[in-house]
Order: C-alpha cells, then structure tokens, then sequence
C-alpha cells in the first residue's frame, strides 16, 4: 500500500538564518494511473491524474510534438528556421517559466520535466553513438594542410583568448585547471562535427567545395578539443589527489580504449566479414552491437570517463559504410532523430527559465562574457585563415559562420553539465540563448553569403555544338545500376570512335551514401590493386576499361565513384564536369521497362537528381531512356562486354527547332561521320504556317543545321507535316519500330501546335513534351531514346 513520508530539514542560511523545508515524498511512486474513469466514479480530483508518471510522460510527448509541429509548419518553416528552434521553443513554452505555480493538466514541474529528459537522454545517447558511426577519422590523415589548421586554430586561439579573458574578470589568482572554468572555455572554443553536417545537410552544400572543407575542419577540431579535455581533466586530478589516482584513472581510461578498439572494434569486423558482398548483415549482429551500447555508460561510470565520450568512441569503433554502419544507422537513425532527440530538445528548453538571466550572478555574467568573446574571436579565425588562403570573401564569410555555428549537440552537452552540477542554473539559461540565437541566425547568413549554383554558370559554351569535330570531346556518363552500363556503351559506340576524333569519358559511378555522414570522391586508378567493396563498382569498373582497350587510342576513360547523399548527388556531377571541362552529360532514365511495358524498375531520387542537373548543369546534358528490357534478369551485378553486343546503326533525330534540337543535330553530325551508321533526320513542320515565313535569328540558326545535315551524304532528311500533337503522336508511332535510337530535344515548355494537347498526358514533364511522349508505355517497339538539352547557364 502507498503510504507518504513526510520530513523535516534545517538548512543553513549565509547569515546564519534557519531555514525549514519541508518535503513529501510518496512510496512507492505512482506510474500507471488507474484511468479517468476511475477518477470520475471516485469524485478524485483530475488534478490527482498527473500525480502518475505515466500519463505525465504522454501528456508532455504529446503536447511537445503538437507545439513543435504547430510552431514549425505554421511559422518558423517559411521564415527559414531549423526544425531544432521549434522543438526547444516547445520546451520554452511548456517548461516551469511560463506555468510555474498554476494548478493545472499542462503544468510541468520539475520533476515532470526529468521524466521527459530521461527518454530524452536516452537519445542523446543514440544520437552520439550514430554521430560516431558516421563520422569517418580517416579524414584526419587526407585532409590538406588547409583543413588542419583551420579544425586546430579556430579552437587553440579562441580557447586561449577565454582564459585570458576569464583570470581578467575573476582574478589571476584562479587556478584554470584546478576550477572549471577550463573545461567550459573548452565548450566555448570547440566545434561539434554532428552538427555542422546536420548544418550543412540542411542547406544543401554538405557535397560542395565549402561543405567537404567545413567538414574535414569540424573533425579536426572535434577530436583535438577532446583530447585537450582529457588531458585537462587528468591535470585537474592531479592537483587535487594523489599521483597514484591519477595514473589509476589514466590506466582505466586506457584499458577503456582498448576494449572498444581492439576487443569490440574486432568483434565487428568479424561481422562484416561474415556478411557476403553486397549482401545484408544478420539482425543478430546488429542487435549484439545495440546491447554494446546499452552496456557503454556502466563500463563509462566504472573507467571515470565522461558520460558522452563512451557512445561516441564506440560509435567510432563502428565499421562505417555497408553493411554494419549503415544497418545500425538504416534502422536507429528514424526512431532516434523522429522520436526521441525531439524529446531531448524540448526537455532542455523546459529547462530554461528568462528569471535566470535576470538575476545572473556575477560569476555567471563573466562566463557570458567569455563566450561572447571566444566566439568572436573564434569567428576572426575561422574569417582570416581562409582568407589568407585567397579563398574568396564572400566564401570565407560562410566558412567563418559555420565555423562558429551551435545546436544541438551544445544544448545537450550543457544540460548534462547543469544536471550533474557542474554549472549553474543561470549558467546554463544564458549559454541556450547564445546557442539558440546562433543557431537560428547562422542558417539564414551562411544562405545570404554562399550560393553554390554561382560556380555552375559557364563562362565558356560547352556544348556538342559548339564542339569542333576533329577535337577530343569529354563526356561524363553517370552509372547508378549495373543496367546502366552497356546502355551508355553502346550509345557511346555509335559516336564514330577515332583518334582523329577521340572521346575523354568520365564515368561517375553514383553511390547512396549510408553509413557514414562524410561524402567521398574516389578516383580510380588504372594501376591500383584493391577495388571498391561494393562487388558491381568493380564490374563497371572492368567494364569500361574493356571498352577503352577495345577502342585504343580513340578513348580514354577515367573512372570516379561518388558516394553521397542521394538529394546532393548533383553536386559531385556538377563539380567533375566544371573541374574536367565536360561538354555533355549522359544521366539514366530513372524508370526502366520489360519489353511487355511492365515496369522493371523505378528510382525517384535518380528523378530528382535528373531534374536538378537539367537545371543546374554547366554543359549539355543528355537523359538516356533504355530500350525495353526482354528478359526479367536484370537486377544481376554480373556485366559482360564484347563485341556480340548489338550495334546501334539506325539512328532517327526528331527536329521541331531550337537550341535543344540543334544540339541533337549536332550530336548526330558527329554520328554521321561512321559510314555504317545510318542518320534520319525527321522535321515535322506545319503546312500553311504564318511564322514560319517570318526570319528571325532562331530560324536562320535551325535553317543553317538543317542545310548541312541535308547535304551530307549518308544522312536521310524528311520533311514531314501536322497541324496538332495527335498527328505528331499518331506519325511517330508508325515510325519508330525502324530505328534502335531515338534523338530529340527537350524543348522544356515550349508551346507549338505541333505538341498541342500533348502536354495534358504527360507524365514526366521534365524531360519535354516529345520525350514523355516517346517513353511512355504507349511506344513499345524497342528503342532507345535521348533526350538532349543544350547549356543553359552561360555567364553573359
């Protein structure tokens, strides 16, 4: 039976005044309520329902995630804040400053709010774990002298500005290691990896030059400011204990090291290896590496580590990438940051109280102004550093903020410090609004100062068109499937492969980042030993080196694999096609058929990707739709080359007009070159048309391309004319069982007569009313088709 205890205790007062406080506490503790039911039969107070941890614990998920998505979606999202100011501005509201006193259902008092924060906490964890998982150290070795002194002077100098800052206000006499005031300079200086990628994610840039930069700077200074607060904390127990203390905590940190690193690190491998290439990874060896977890804080609190570094340095200890990092992540990562970090957030906002800061203490006010002064100063850093480098202003600008950046990570870090009674109260109010201020401000200022489209506008034309014959063209062609690989190939076969007319080929072979939050650029050399881990990166790999032996001296490939996220893939392309001076880029249809006009299979994010190099490309781009597959085979890894595979030697390009379809005519050009392939140029024009009698500089453009097309000998030209887009659809469709490849324009949005009522049916509207039309399931004669778009962004 519940009963209460009710005792008295005498606190002393600083001037010597007896203060009684009396405090109830109730056994054992109430958790599941007996139900509003009961409530009401009993004629007991609803008031007495919160008295029950359980409902408690409901009511606060519940009221949190209604107030943060309320908040989010009916006014922060618009104004650009991140969904973190929404989460802890729900906590603000629903913490003890605003209901401090009043007795009702929405009141949450402080040990409501512990019940929130242990759930919450247990996040946090996880949150640290997986940060750990993805974080990839090897960064450390490749990063450029750049990285490496920009992660470890934007945390040694403003660190060392804050203590000189802190003996200035609170006296010289202080001992730094001996108080705290070192390790909290340190937590003033220090940038947190997790969260200038979660930053860098949200903008969009984490695959840009600036965004790899950020980055590799985060996780060197990450791992220096951890090594810095270790060695901090030994001095401090030195000066406070005996040396045998010291060297036995050194000694359990140490074997703490080496049973994550070699005792559970190796464990994991022997799980890796037990998992066959490209295959999934048991549950059973995920589960084992979550119950190491759970396990982490007891050994953490044995070895007298800080209660963050264990899920981190185990998170480290992860095997990043596939199958192990990226199973833990696939299936935490939603439930973690839906769920549980949300919690924590809002949990450390209904810490904060406004009544804090305006009865600061002077210590806490001259901890304020040291953080003031590290982040400036850790700001001029991060500014001057790039800029002596000749990177430019507007670049180091958005550096420098993101340098500077909090979230959070700090948040949680300084809730734990305040539960343990490190820091105080106003401490820990007057750090969230630092934090909370910059991480709304640094978002909307890193946008104002880095747009990263900027680089992609092109000073040069790079086009097939504007190409010369005879000159060596470069072309990037895009790999996502093993599928994808003879499609590009024999599409490449047929542009007449000489050495007086030679092709550069980049194959970018795009990978979904998983496992791992660091995009990776790998560059593949011919002369290397060890291929990737992914057993279809080594097929097109072997693949395409077979065809540039087949074709020697008139190809030269070079291969890449791009693992990043897949909503930032575009980066990488746009980036190696502006660093190798590409004039045309071949991307996969993201939706492959049978030859029955089933669907094989359909890729929405290869859509996206799609939609945003046509936007954003700084050359020519080309969509290539594959032929209808004839066999339901082919989701194997398995890629074979030779010379058996069928040539494409009929080749039809659709022309209406424009600088989309010359640039088709001009890839055809280069085709007509090979005797045996055979060129049909098909102009749909309409009879009796006005506009056509009229001379513009468009016109006199097609009519100049349609002149040398006409005249060369093995290229057939027609002449064909409709009056309306069912005529057009209806024509095509009684031609184009003839040809293997089809070429047309994009002509995005583009009104004629000729594609009238077309655009009602289509369904992928990026790729042009034309090329809907031509990859819909309507056509089901087996062809292939390209859809080209000349450059779009050429700097004027």
């Amino acid at each position: 039976m519940a009963h209460s205890n009710d005792s008295f205790v005498d606190m002393t007062g600083i001037e010597g005044k007896v203060r009684q406080e009396h405090i109830c506490i109730e056994f054992p503790s109430k958790v599941s309520s007996p139900g509003l039911a009961s409530f009401y039969t009993n004629n007991i107070k609803l008031d007495a329902f919160m008295d029950y941890s359980g409902p408690r614990l409901y009511l606060q998920m519940v009221a949190s995630f209604v107030l943060t998505q309320s908040i989010h979606t009916m006014a922060l999202k618009y104004l650009g804040f991140p969904m973190l100011i929404s989460q802890v501005l729900a906590g603000v509201i629903l913490g003890p400053m605003l209901f401090h006193g009043h007795n009702s259902l929405i009141t949450m008092s402080e040990s409501s709010i512990e019940v929130l924060g242990t759930i919450g906490s247990l996040g946090f964890v996880f949150y640290l774990f997986l940060s750990g998982v993805k974080m990839d150290t090897s960064m450390t070795r490749t990063a450029g002298w750049k990285a490496i002194s920009i992660g470890s002077l934007t945390v040694l100098v403003p660190f060392v500005f804050c203590l000189i800052t802190d003996v200035i206000l609170n006296g010289g006499h202080r001992d730094m290691i001996k108080n705290k005031n070192f390790f909290l300079a340190m937590t003033y200086s220090t940038t947190s990896f997790p969260v200038i990628h979660s930053l860098l994610n949200d903008l969009k840039i984490l695959n840009s030059e600036l965004g790899r930069l950020g980055l590799a700077a985060a996780l060197v200074s990450d791992l220096l400011s951890m090594a810095i607060l270790n060695i901090g904390k030994y001095f401090k127990t030195y000066v406070e204990k005996e040396i045998d203390v010291v060297l036995r905590e050194i000694g359990l940190n140490v074997a703490f090291v080496i049973i994550v690193f070699y005792v559970m690190r190796p464990t994991m491998n022997w799980m890796v290896k037990r998992t066959p290439d490209g295959g999934k990874i048991k549950d059973v060896f995920v589960y084992a590496v979550i119950f190491m977890l759970m396990m982490i804080p007891t050994v953490t609190g044995m070895t007298h580590l800080f209660v963050l570094v264990g899920p981190f340095m185990l998170g480290l200890a992860v095997p990043d990438g596939p199958p192990l990092g990226s199973a833990l992540v696939e299936k935490l990562e939603p439930f973690v940051s839906g769920l549980l970090l949300p919690f924590f957030a809002s949990a450390c906002g209904m810490r904060f109280n406004v009544d804090d800061i305006i009865n600061i203490s002077p210590y806490a006010k001259s901890q304020s102004i040291a953080a003031v002064v590290t982040l400036f100063v850790k700001f001029l850093v991060s500014l001057a550093l790039p800029l002596l480098c000749k990177m430019p202003t507007s670049d180091s600008l958005a550096l420098a903020l993101i340098m500077t950046a909090k979230g959070l990570f700090e948040i949680g870090s300084y809730s734990i410090l305040f539960d343990v009674g490190m820091i105080s109260a106003d401490i820990f109010s007057t750090n969230f609004v630092i934090i909370v201020l910059l991480a709304s401000v640094t978002p909307f200022l890193v946008k104002k100062f880095y747009d990263p489209s900027r680089k992609y506008i092109g000073y040069q034309k790079r086009s097939i068109l504007h190409a010369k014959v005879n000159e060596n063209l470069k072309i990037i062609g895009c790999i996502h499937v093993p599928g994808n690989v003879n499609s590009i190939i024999n599409l490449l076969d047929s542009l007449y492969l000489t050495k007086e007319t030679p092709i550069t080929l980049d194959v970018l072979h795009l990978v979904k980042l998983t496992g791992r939050a660091t995009p990776l650029l790998i560059t593949h050399s011919k002369n290397s030993k060890t291929m990737p881990t992914k057993s279809y990166s080594e097929n097109v790999i072997l693949a395409f080196n077979q065809f540039e032996r087949n074709n020697w001296g008139a190809l030269f490939v070079n291969i890449f694999i791009a693992i990043s996220p897949s909503n930032l893939m575009y980066e990488d392309v746009c980036n190696l096609a502006m660093k190798q001076l590409t004039s045309f880029i071949i991307l996969p249809f993201h939706r492959r058929w049978y030859i029955d006009g089933s669907i094989e299979s359909e890729n929405v994010s290869i859509r996206n990707l799609n939609q945003k190099m046509l936007e954003r490309a700084p050359c020519s781009v080309g969509i290539l739709v594959e032929g209808r597959q004839t066999t339901k085979c082919s989701n194997s890894n398995s890629i074979e080359i030779s010379s058996s595979l069928p040539s494409i030697d009929k080749i039809a390009v659709i022309f209406l007009g424009g600088k989309d379809d010359r640039e088709a005519l001009a890839l055809a050009k280069r085709m007509s070159q090979d005797q045996e392939v055979n060129i049909t140029v098909i102009h749909l024009k309409i009879e009796n048309d006005y506009a056509a009698t009229l001379v513009d500089s468009e016109k006199m453009l097609d009519d100049e391309t349609l002149r040398f097309m006409n005249q060369t000998t093995y290229v057939t030209y027609i002449e064909h004319y409709v009056n309306e887009g069912t005529e057009t659809s209806d024509y095509l469709k009684s031609i184009v069982d003839k040809f293997q490849l089809i070429i047309v324009g994009r002509r995005y949005k583009k009104d004629d007569n000729r594609t009238s009522g077309l655009e009602q049916w289509s369904e992928f509207q990026e790729i042009g009313v034309l090329g809907d039309l031509l990859a819909s399931s309507d056509f089901s004669a087996n062809f292939s088709l390209l859809i080209v778009q000349q450059q779009l962004r050429i700097y004027k």
